[in-house]
C-alpha cells in the first residue's frame, strides 16, 4: 500500500473529520477487496462512535454492559458484510468464519446448493460444519467417487439428510451399473440396448455372468445394499431392488458371506427391500419368518428376531411384531435391541391396554405409568 493512501487518510481526518476518512478508508479497502480488514475497519468506526479507543484489545473487556448489545449488534453486521462479499466473490471458505461466528448458515448453504463440484474446504465446511449435509455428500461423491463416498458414510451422523445420501449412493451405483451392462452388451452385440433398467440389460443374457464377470466393485454394491435397508423412498427402494437382482446373478465367488438373516446377501435383502417396496410382501415377511424359525439364537444370536420385528414396524404390522418379541427377544436386554422394545410397540400400536398387561407382568412400574396415562381405571 503506498504512502499516497496514508496522506489521504490524514487529509480526510483535517478536513472532514473521522467519518470521511472512515469513508475513504472502507472505499480503498472495498476497491482492494480486503475485506478482512474492512470488517476490523467497520469494527473500528462503531468504536470510535461508541467513544472507545479505536483499535480493539480485550474483546469485550472495554465495552459498557449497557452497550454490549448495540456493540455485539454492529460486529454481527460487520461480519454478515464482509462474509456477503466474500460470497459474492464465491470463495466459500474465506465467507464461513464470518456467518460462523454468527450462528448464520442460510446464506452459505445457498451458496453451496449451486455448486456443482467444490474442493475440499468446501465438502468439509458441508459435511463436517453440517452446513449443507445433503449436498457436501453429494460433492463429495462428485470429486471422489462412490468408494469415498461409502467410507465416509459408515461415520454419517445426520440423521435430517441420511435417506437422501443413500438415494444419492444408491441412483450413483444403479447408474454406473446400467452403463458398465450397456458397454458390455454393445461390445458383444453390435448394437447399444434401449433398455435402462438392470432386469432388462440382463433377461436372456446369461453369458454376462460368467465366473470371473462383474460389473460394479462387489464390495460397493454390498455396502449400498445394506444402507439401503433404510429408504423409505419408493424409486430408490426398486433401484435398490435392481442391484440386488443384479447380485443374484454373479458368479459364487462374488457373493459375500454373511451373518444371519441376511446369509443369502442378495436374495434376503431383496426380500426385505420388495416388502418396504409393497411387492410380494405376505412372502418376503414369511421368508424372514422361516430364518427365524429356522435360527438357533445360542450360535446367531437374536439378529433374525430383531430384523422380522424391524421390518414388520416399518410395514405398520405392530401386533405381529408384538408377538414376535414377546416369543424370541424376552430375554434380550434393552440395550442391546435394534429394533422397537415391547413397551415402544404397544404405544406406537396404540395398544395401552396390553402394555398395561405386559407392565405389570414384568414389573415395568415406568411403562406401566406411561401406559395408566393413556389407559385409566374406567
Amino acid at each position: 500500500m503506498n504512502n499516497d493512501v496514508f496522506d489521504l487518510i490524514e487529509q480526510a481526518v483535517h478536513d472532514g473529520g473521522p467519518e470521511s476518512a472512515f469513508d475513504l478508508l472502507v472505499q480503498r479497502l472495498l476497491g482492494d477487496k480486503n475485506y478482512p480488514l474492512l470488517f476490523e475497519a467497520r469494527v473500528m468506526q462503531q468504536r470510535h462512535n461508541m467513544g472507545l479507543p479505536p483499535l480493539r484489545v480485550d474483546g469485550l473487556d472495554d465495552v459498557p454492559a449497557s452497550r454490549r448489545e448495540a456493540y455485539e449488534d454492529a460486529l454481527a453486521q460487520a461480519a454478515r458484510e464482509a462474509g456477503s462479499l466474500f460470497l459474492a466473490d464465491s470463495d466459500i471458505p474465506r465467507a464461513w468464519p464470518y456467518f460462523r461466528a454468527v450462528g448464520d448458515k442460510t446464506q452459505v448453504a445457498e451458496a453451496i446448493e449451486k455448486l456443482d463440484t467444490a474442493e475440499d474446504g468446501v465438502i468439509q465446511i458441508a459435511l463436517e460444519e453440517r452446513v449443507h449435509p445433503r449436498k457436501g455428500f453429494e460433492l463429495l461423491l462428485a470429486r471422489f467417487g462412490i468408494c469415498r463416498a461409502i467410507t465416509y458414510f459408515h461415520q454419517y451422523s445426520d440423521r435430517d439428510t441420511r435417506e437422501q445420501c443413500i438415494i444419492l449412493l444408491v441412483r450413483t451405483l444403479h447408474r454406473e451399473l446400467v452403463e458398465s451392462l450397456r458397454r458390455a452388451v454393445t461390445k458383444r452385440e453390435g448394437t447399444a440396448p434401449t433398455p435402462q433398467s438392470v432386469p432388462e440389460l440382463i433377461d436372456g443374457r446369461d453369458w454376462l455372468f460368467g465366473d470371473l464377470d462383474y460389473y460394479v466393485d462387489t464390495s460397493h454394491l454390498v455396502a449400498v445394499i445394506r444402507f439401503a435397508l433404510d429408504l423409505a423412498d419408493p424409486q430408490a427402494l426398486r433401484l435398490a431392488i435392481e442391484l440386488c437382482e443384479y447380485g443374484k446373478h454373479l458368479s459364487p465367488q462374488f457373493k459375500y458371506q454373511a451373518d444371519p438373516p441376511f446369509d443369502d446377501v442378495y436374495v434376503d435383502h431383496a426380500a426385505y427391500l420388495g416388502a418396504l417396496a409393497g411387492e410380494n410382501v405376505d412372502a418376503c415377511i414369511e421368508q424372514f419368518y422361516a430364518k427365524v424359525r429356522a435360527s438357533n439364537p445360542t450360535e446367531t444370536g437374536t439378529a433374525p428376531a430383531q430384523v422380522l420385528v424391524a421390518l414388520l414396524t416399518r410395514l405398520k404390522r405392530y401386533p405381529e411384531a408384538i408377538q414376535v418379541s414377546l416369543d424370541h427377544l424376552s430375554q434380550t436386554a434393552g440395550e442391546q435391541l435394534l429394533c422397537p422394545s415391547v413397551p415402544q410397540l404397544c404405544q406406537l400400536a396404540g395398544d395401552y391396554a396390553r402394555l398395561k398387561e405386559l407392565a405389570r407382568e414384568r414389573g415395568d412400574l415406568l411403562s406401566f405409568t406411561a401406559a395408566s396415562l393413556h389407559h385409566p381405571i374406567t
